[in-house]
């Protein structure tokens, strides 16, 4: 049967060959007037006809299977005029026509259907959410910026822990299994120690591809999900760029054409370059002392560059690199810094005459962390590596063709210390080789993603086939059913365990060998290294109207072998402890466990008034193989309520944002002794000192108070004659000054919590 289906297969792309030989296409890129930047997800369709699609993330559309003829190629996008451009398609040729969009100069009254409500129709997007630059700035600000750490709390499937040393959780995924892109380049911390920034400068994204779960096969190694990042060239028009600051830190972006464009040379060549850096530290000490008199202990540096080489085609070539920083001396018990950076470029080919899309990219990344904390050994763990990918897009009609081949390699070298001294330590290379393929078929109503990935793990000789498929059903225009879901692995773990509840430190470590497991779990043989899991995703979409859209989605992650750190280790793994039981002498154990839940979002978008709600139901639980126990980031309920509205002449905007949350599960304190090490023999126990031990209840059996926030931000804009502006705004985080607790300083009896109240003022100038 198999056999028969992949010989159906052949013969439909055979015949799509055929076709595709008797018409014409076209394709081209969409740039905004202003500025030369890449329009992306605006609708490109033909007048009259059942032609057209989005531009992608590159502004690049491409439409096939045409019939010759003379036509009408009309393009819309929101906050643009409409373009309309003749057209003469011609059998077996390819044109290309660049488009160019002009920001409109009135806000239209009428219903308008998104260019994302388009690509819904047209596309799969099972648990994918798109994020662009304004909707972030929809969001309340801290301080002067809008931040992406900030908009991604807000999306569905998405747990955060904390303000201060918070991370990340998606659908059950630790941040250790979530994998972060930057134009193709792996980078392993995006986020900063204070949980209100992320290491990327919000004004230069382009487009963000949030996936929670049940990814296709262009994406590999993580098991929980992929975070997709793309920015925007320069200015190819002009220098511009924008100063802004505020009581949490400042901001410096820079941007133009090194070579601009004429009608002699299609070429042209631009660059950004953007550097913010945080000076909460002593600001605090004179606006916050009520938070703590010492300041609060968060410090950081980004910095980002780029440059930008377009050709006449659409042809492009990207170099770009980082330098980002964080550092934290909290309440004088721990000193914790790390250093991150690389380099990397990216290519996008438009061969003439052909209907294939050609992109590459090749970097090279290093992440450093250590944590120095008081009475303990300092820990450490490196990072660094390259990844190289190929991969193709070819047109055929409404269908679609992806392949590709990628190649990882990275180097880890790790130090660690348990709570009673054991030392744990690891240096390895390890390369990952991956090919990947994805089909897209569109049957009318019924649209089919099959995609299939094969991933070699070369330090752990174990190849991974992984299988992946989405479907989508457009019932009617209003009315979509959807479906994702595949088999998925990973080497990385993180460096330290799911079981802590406050994770400063957070370093990487690749996957133990066979060997160096236990050599069953439950009963049964361990036959790989690898962490495994599966993934299915039901959904269903519906458009109550043009501004009202509604989409719930159930999802569940059956982690089939995880790895995590053993924090039980009390012996070393040696021929002189062969008796003692492997999870009292391994470094690692091997675990099992469950994500699962459904997600409720509504959105509502229409002239100048934006809200969005998202209410998550999730569980999470993890089996060590003796006990089941919840992982401190199992939160059961989670509810976000974001609303935006302009007002006035355009230049007033009020932006808010109320987050709920239950109780995070934590270990519950049973009780203090005296803890003598008898590390001498002949210890007197009667005059010696001991230090202060705890009894634990059940691992996690208590629960957190439960959570909520208020924060709100007023904005004013201040245009002026030279096209530049000034923009002003009043943050407050936490308005009601919810004591929202942090952790439970155990040795001092004293609960810690989460920031305050904390009112800011920025300002920000863009030219």
């Amino acid at each position: 049967m198999n056999i028969k289906r992949c010989i159906l297969i052949i013969i439909f792309i055979i015949i799509n060959f055929v076709l595709l030989s008797q018409t014409g296409s076209i394709r081209g890129f969409a740039y905004e007037k202003k500025t030369g930047e890449p329009v992306i997800f605006a609708h490109v369709y033909i007048k009259g006809t059942n032609y057209g699609g989005a531009t992608d993330v590159n502004g690049f559309y491409n439409l096939t299977k045409i019939k010759p003829g003379k036509y009408t190629l009309v393009s819309t996008a929101l906050g643009y005029d409409t373009v309309y451009v003749k057209i003469n398609i011609i059998k077996n040729r390819i044109i290309s026509e660049k488009i160019i969009l002009s920001e409109s100069s009135i806000m239209l009254d009428g219903a308008v259907v998104s260019a994302e409500r388009q690509e819904m129709r047209t596309q799969i997007r099972t648990s994918v959410v798109k994020i662009t630059p304004k909707q972030i700035s929809q969001i309340p600000t801290i301080g002067a910026e809008p931040d992406l750490a900030q908009y991604l709390q807000i999306l569905p499937g998405v747990i955060f822990t904390g303000d201060q040393g918070g991370q990340l959780y998606i659908r059950g995924g630790p941040p250790i299994q979530n994998k972060v892109l930057l134009d193709g380049m792996v980078v392993y911390n995006p986020f900063h120690s204070i949980g209100l920034f992320s290491v990327f400068d919000s004004d230069i994204i382009r487009n963000v591809d949030v996936y929670t779960g049940g990814f296709n096969a262009e994406y590999g190694g993580r098991i929980s999900s992929i975070m997709d990042i793309t920015m925007r060239d320069g200015n190819k028009k002009k220098l511009s760029g924008k100063l802004s600051a505020s009581p949490f830190g400042s901001k410096l972006l820079l941007e133009g054409p090194l070579l601009k464009q004429t009608e002699e040379n299609k070429t042209s060549i631009t660059y950004v370059l953007s550097g913010k850096t945080s000076y909460l530290e002593e600001s605090s000490k004179l606006l916050y002392t009520y938070i703590d008199t010492a300041g609060l202990p968060f410090n950081f540096n980004d910095f980002y560059g780029k440059v930008s080489i377009n050709g006449s085609s659409g042809s492009k070539l990207n170099v770009f690199g980082f330098n980002f920083n964080d550092n934290v001396n909290y309440r004088a018990v721990s000193d914790f810094n790390w250093k991150a950076s690389g380099i990397g470029t990216n290519l996008i080919l438009v061969p003439a005459g052909s209907s294939v899309l050609i992109k590459s990219n090749f970097s090279f990344s290093k992440y450093d962390i250590t944590l120095k904390e008081e009475n303990q050994l300092p820990r450490n763990s490196l990072i660094n590596g390259f990844n190289f990918g190929l991969s193709f897009v070819y047109f055929l009609g409404k269908n679609q063709i992806d392949y590709g081949v990628e190649t990882l390699g990275f180097k880890t070298n790790f130090n660690y210390y348990n709570s009673i001294g054991r030392h744990m330590e690891q240096e390895e290379n390890t390369t990952e080789l991956a090919a990947f393929f994805k089909y897209k078929l569109n049957l009318g109503k019924m649209l089919i993603e099959m995609g299939f990935r094969t991933q070699y793990y070369a330090s752990l000789s174990t190849l991974s086939p992984e299988p992946r498929l989405g479907m989508k059903y457009n019932v009617t225009d209003f009315l979509r059913f959807k479906f994702a879901g595949g088999l998925y692995s990973q080497n990385l773990i993180a460096a330290n365990s799911d079981r802590d509840v406050v994770n400063l430190f957070y370093g990487f470590i690749s996957g133990p060998e066979l060997g160096d497991l236990q050599d069953e779990f439950e009963g049964e043989e361990i036959t790989h290294a690898l962490q495994k899991s599966v993934h299915g995703i039901f959904g269903v979409e519906v458009d109550l109207s043009n501004r009202i859209m509604i989409n719930i989605e159930g999802y569940i992650k059956q982690n089939t072998q995880l790895t995590n750190i053993n924090r039980n280790k009390l012996y070393d793994d040696n021929a002189d402890n062969y008796d003692k039981p492997d999870n009292l002498k391994k470094d690692f154990i091997i675990e099992s466990g469950d994500a699962y839940g459904v997600d409720f979002l509504i959105k509502y978008d229409y002239k100048r008034t934006y809200v969005w709600f998202v209410y998550s139901l999730g569980y999470v639980n993890r089996n060590d193989g003796y006990i089941t126990y919840s992982p401190h980031f199992d939160r059961r309920h989670n509810i976000n309520l974001v609303a935006s509205r302009t007002f006035g002449d355009l230049n007033w905007e009020v932006n808010g944002r109320w987050n709920f949350g239950s109780g995070f599960p934590f270990t519950q304190t049973q009780g203090y002794f005296e803890s003598l090490s008898f590390t001498n023999i002949g210890t007197d126990y009667t005059n010696s000192n001991g230090d202060i031990g705890i009894v634990y209840a059940g691992l996690n059996e208590g629960r957190l108070p439960y959570y909520h926030r208020l924060d709100l931000t007023l904005k004013r804009k201040f245009i002026f004659k030279n096209d530049s502006k000034l923009e002003m705004n009043l943050s407050i985080t936490n308005i009601y000054n919810r004591e929202n607790i942090f952790y439970f300083d155990r040795l001092n009896h004293e609960r810690v919590n989460q920031l305050p109240f904390m009112p800011s003022i920025g300002i920000s100038y863009l030219f």
